[in-house]
């Protein structure tokens, strides 16, 4: 009796959390069909009298959107290759790799985790000016093509694997690069797959930064973009929310088709310390 009473208090709790991380998916998209009165009416209007899909038409043409979604995929796909290769040589070399310091440099690196990223803005933006990279792909790039996030869950997952296999590959013959390549990271694709789809997510959806150090509309992404229903005059909530739709749609599918390797990944990732 009591494990179904436990089991059934644990279904409710899982259920009111995913009620309420639902809610507000739920109100986006009612509100980015509905009129401009309805959308501040009181009390809310949960469901429009009159479903006006143009409302996506218009927040489309509303800004070029095509030139920020364009950015937002050279930015994704640069930043997140970039930070998969130093992140999976830095984590071989913390997992496999004998040199000195090696210790005392991964504590280092792992106290920077403790930073919170609004202290990086100002040294990575000045830095950056004086490079003259402000305003280009470089600037959207260059600061976030390495975490050690990624760095520590790699590792963790690394050192999760045998020693047998690195000393098997050894005996044949297989040089620490090879091992790293043809052996180690198809083993670990579930991790690797995993921070993949969280960079990818954590970089579509950057805001601050990009806001930061483009000062033009050929190099804003999709979420600065989301500012061109924000003026002086008041907010077009109906088209802000329609625009956030099809910005968030994209990952949310690839969340969908990928959220089972994130378990994954992240699961494994704790195996080992």
């Amino acid at each position: 009796m009591a494990k179904k009473i436990s089991r059934v208090l644990l279904y409710l709790i899982v259920i009111l959390g995913a009620v309420t991380m639902l809610v507000p998916f739920l109100w986006m998209i009612s509100t980015s069909l509905k009129s401009g009165p309805e959308t501040i009416k009181v009390p809310p209007v949960w469901i429009p009298k009159v479903l006006r899909w143009h409302n996506y038409v218009t927040a489309f043409h509303a800004a070029p959107f095509a030139r920020y979604f364009i950015n937002s995929v050279i930015v994704t796909v640069v930043t997140t290759v970039g930070q998969l290769l130093t992140s999976i040589l830095a984590a071989f070399a913390f997992a496999r790799l004998r040199f000195w310091g090696k210790n005392f440099l991964f504590m280092i690196f792992l106290g920077t985790m403790m930073i919170p990223g609004e202290m990086l803005i100002i040294p990575n933006f000045v830095t950056l000016s004086k490079l003259s990279l402000v305003n280009t792909y470089g600037a959207l790039i260059i600061p976030w093509l390495a975490s050690f996030f990624t760095v520590f869950t790699l590792r963790q997952t690394f050192q999760s694997t045998p020693d047998q296999i690195y000393y098997a590959a050894k005996m044949d013959g297989a040089s620490d690069w090879k091992y790293l390549w043809t052996v180690l990271v198809p083993m670990s694709k579930s991790t690797i797959t995993a921070v993949t789809v969280l960079e990818v997510i954590g970089s579509w959806n950057s805001f601050m930064w990009p806001l930061i150090v483009t000062n033009s509309e050929h190099m804003r992404t999709l979420p600065v973009g989301l500012q061109a229903f924000t003026t002086d005059a008041g907010t077009q909530y109906q088209l802000l929310m329609a625009a956030s739709t099809f910005v968030i749609i994209p990952m949310v599918i690839v969340y969908m088709f990928l959220q089972k390797y994130i378990i994954a990944g992240i699961s494994k990732a704790g195996l080992k310390g």
